[in-house]
C-alpha cells in the first residue's frame, strides 16, 4: 500500500507532537528552607528508613506536569483541627512554620483533597511536619474514584505495618520528617481523590500536615 505524501506528514507530526507530550523533565518541586536547628534528636522506631545522606534525585515525569492539588477542596476525619485550617494542606505554603501547619487530633485521621476531576497523577509529595526530625505512623496514600472510597481504591504508600489504623498492612517503611517532605511514585495512576493517613508520630499523639502536592496531569 502506497501513502500520499501528506498522509506521510500527518503521521510524523502526530508522532512527533506524541514523543514531545511525552518529554520526561524534573518535577517543579520548590523546597523550603531547612528548619532544622542544632543536633536533632535520634529517632529510634521499628522498620525505619534509612537516610539517604544527600539530596533527593530529582524525580521525572512528563512535560507539562504539574501541582494539580493547589487550592484545591480538602476534608478531614477532623472537621474541627486543633491548629489551623484544612485550607492551609493545599495552600502552596511548605514553609512549616507556625501558621503554615495543621493539627489533627490524637488516634487515626484521614485528609482527602478533591482534585474535581480525573487526573492522570504522577508523584505525591507530603509535608507532615519539619520542624524537628519526627516519624509519623500507619501513614498511606490512597487514590480513588469517589470521595467514600469505595470505587477504584488504590494504595500507593503504606507503612502501617500491623494494621493498627485498619487499612491493611503496609510493607513501607517509617522515615524521618525533614524539609524535603515524603515523596511517593504514584505511577501514572488515574484518579480524582487523593487521601492521606495517619496516627500521629513517635513524638505526638495527634497527627500534623504542612502541605500536600499532588503533581500530576488532567485527562483528556
Amino acid at each position: 500500500m502506497r501513502f500520499s505524501r501528506a498522509t506521510i506528514l500527518l503521521a510524523a507530526f502526530a508522532g512527533a507532537a506524541a514523543a514531545q507530550s511525552m518529554k520526561m523533565e524534573p518535577l517543579p518541586i520548590v523546597l523550603p528552607k531547612p528548619l532544622f536547628e542544632g543536633t536533632p534528636e535520634p529517632v529510634s522506631v521499628p522498620n525505619l528508613e534509612k537516610a539517604l545522606g544527600k539530596p533527593r534525585p530529582a524525580f521525572l515525569a512528563p512535560s507539562g506536569t504539574a501541582n494539580v492539588a493547589l487550592h484545591k477542596l480538602v476534608t478531614s476525619s477532623d472537621a474541627d483541627p486543633l491548629i489551623g485550617s484544612l485550607d492551609a494542606i493545599t495552600d502552596g505554603k511548605t514553609a512549616g512554620v507556625d501558621g503554615t501547619y495543621v493539627e489533627l487530633k490524637a488516634g487515626p485521621q484521614t485528609v482527602t483533597i478533591d482534585l474535581e476531576a480525573r487526573h492522570t497523577i504522577y508523584a505525591i509529595l507530603v509535608w507532615h511536619y519539619h520542624k524537628e526530625a519526627r516519624a509519623y505512623k500507619c501513614v498511606l496514600a490512597q487514590v480513588a474514584d469517589d470521595p467514600d472510597f469505595i470505587t477504584n481504591v488504590r494504595t500507593l504508600f503504606n507503612n502501617d505495618n500491623d494494621n493498627s489504623c485498619g487499612f491493611g498492612i503496609g510493607a513501607d517503611k517509617r522515615y524521618v520528617e525533614t524539609a524535603e517532605g515524603k515523596l511517593i511514585d504514584a505511577k501514572g495512576v488515574e484518579a480524582r481523590y487523593v487521601r492521606l493517613v495517619s496516627n500521629g508520630s513517635d513524638r505526638t499523639q495527634g497527627s500534623h500536615y504542612v502541605e500536600v502536592e499532588v503533581f500530576g496531569k488532567p485527562l483528556k
